[in-house]
């Protein structure tokens, strides 16, 4: 028996996506990719089933659409370079920044279990991608649970603000999102410990914190979740939107050296009228009586 060309199911979903006055191609297109990157291997007969069917979607759908394949399949090692072309052939005319915008608010948009597949799917690659030396600053950490514990959460989005190099509404969109994936991704790229940031999930936001499904399923995503699929996350992020203070490095040295004051500092004049107001004689009289 002949098998039919792999153009045949091609025409019948097609069809299928446009009855009614339906159009339903912007999800067959997610369907099928999202298929086409759960499986490590593929025969030759379903690369070409595949490449075939997206290559007859990719015109046919929304630039949301395109961007979520876009996604995925940059995450998948060994994707179909006719796929990948016709995708940066779509968006060739538009500004990179656009894309990253359609990207993050592809993901801010998304359900939880949409957010998961994404953050996974980038893991498929990490192993392709540098990794990018963050090392955690004891006190930038213990600076973010402590806001949290407060409930601060516009401190706290301040502090994430430096300590990430986003733009001020990107940090605000991580502390406030109603889900709490951003803060997974935010947490694993500072290197941040499992319990710390298990404690601010409880306290930073209510609708978290009340939820021990939801503490219990951010907190499985946290381990999965390899540290270059954060970065690559977050360069997204960086990338996006102007930041006003774009390294996490200076965050580090400015915390890490800042209880550290030159002897001048200690003994400036605003220091020293402060001691002559509580009677106090100065450090240089005091050696010259002794």
């Amino acid at each position: 028996m002949v098998k039919p060309p792999a153009s045949a199911p091609l025409d019948s979903l097609v069809d299928l996506a446009c009855r009614d006055g339906v159009d339903i191609r912007p999800t067959l297109l997610r369907v099928l990719t999202d298929l086409y990157v759960q499986k490590a291997r593929h025969s030759a007969e379903e690369e070409i089933q595949y490449v075939e069917l997206a290559l007859g979607l990719i015109d046919a759908v929304d630039a949301q659409t395109r961007a979520a394949v876009a996604v995925s399949l940059s995450a998948y090692a060994g994707a179909p370079e006719a796929v990948l072309q016709k995708l940066a052939g779509t968006s060739r005319n538009q500004p990179s920044e656009t894309g990253d915008r359609e990207l993050i608010e592809l993901f801010f948009s998304a359900s939880p279990e949409e957010r998961r597949l994404v953050l996974l799917n980038l893991d498929v690659a990490s192993e392709k991608l540098a990794s990018r030396p963050m090392p955690a600053a004891s006190e930038l950490i213990r600076r973010l649970e402590n806001a949290a514990l407060q409930r601060n959460t516009g401190e706290f989005s301040r502090i994430l603000e430096r300590a990430l190099g986003v733009s001020r509404e990107m940090a605000s969109r991580i502390a406030r999102d109603p889900f709490g994936e951003p803060l997974v991704v935010a947490a694993k790229g500072l290197g941040m410990g499992a319990e710390t940031f298990q404690r601010i999930l409880l306290f930073l936001n209510p609708v978290i914190g009340q939820s021990v499904d939801r503490v219990f399923e951010l907190a499985t995503l946290f381990d999965e979740l390899h540290p270059s699929a954060a970065d690559r996350m977050l360069a997204i992020w960086g990338r996006s939107l102007p930041r006003q203070q774009p390294m996490h490095a200076m965050v580090y040295w400015d915390d890490e050296r800042h209880p550290v004051r030159p002897a001048a500092a200690r003994t400036s004049p605003i220091a020293q009228s402060e001691r002559s107001e509580r009677g106090e004689r100065p450090a240089s009289s005091t050696r010259r009586r002794l």
